[in-house]
């Protein structure tokens, strides 16, 4: 997941790397190597760009501001959804961080092992400065 912008542009570059060794690898005549072979290599660099390509329109979407609902599947999905609504909320990682009242580096760290090292009283926080609301209400099942 493509987090900020410097992560933008090395995934963007990336996928142009690809693009390019694709090229490349299916213009020229690869004489002696097995059909099965080659067609396995282009195969790989195309699922490679493949998912570069959907990290750059999920960033690109997030960020263009259109994207203002983010589905929360489960709870272990609740630090993708941090990061996601921050991007699409038009917030850098600076910026949440001056809102939060803290340095830029301590948001990298959290956004960077997807809050881990987060309180709960934490992540209530972020959430609150995200604007972060919930549409319904939020049901536990215990497990017996």
């Amino acid at each position: 997941m493509i987090k900020n912008e410097r992560q933008y542009r090395i995934t963007k570059a990336q996928a142009d790397k690809f693009r390019q060794a694709l090229k490349e690898f299916t213009s020229t005549s690869r004489s002696g190597a097995h059909p099965v072979l080659q067609k396995a290599q282009v195969d790989a660099l195309k699922s490679q760009l493949a998912d570069l390509q959907r990290e750059l329109t999920t960033y690109e979407r997030l960020k263009s501001g259109k994207h203002k609902v983010v589905a929360l599947g489960s709870l272990e999905d609740l630090p993708k959804m941090l990061i996601q609504g921050r991007i699409a909320g038009g917030l850098s990682q600076e910026a949440l961080a001056a809102k939060l009242g803290l340095k830029p580096q301590q948001v990298q760290r959290y956004e960077a092992t997807e809050y881990r090292s987060a309180s709960l009283e934490r992540v209530t926080e972020v959430a609150r400065v995200l604007g972060v609301k919930l549409r319904h209400p939020v049901e536990v099942r215990l497990a017996s």
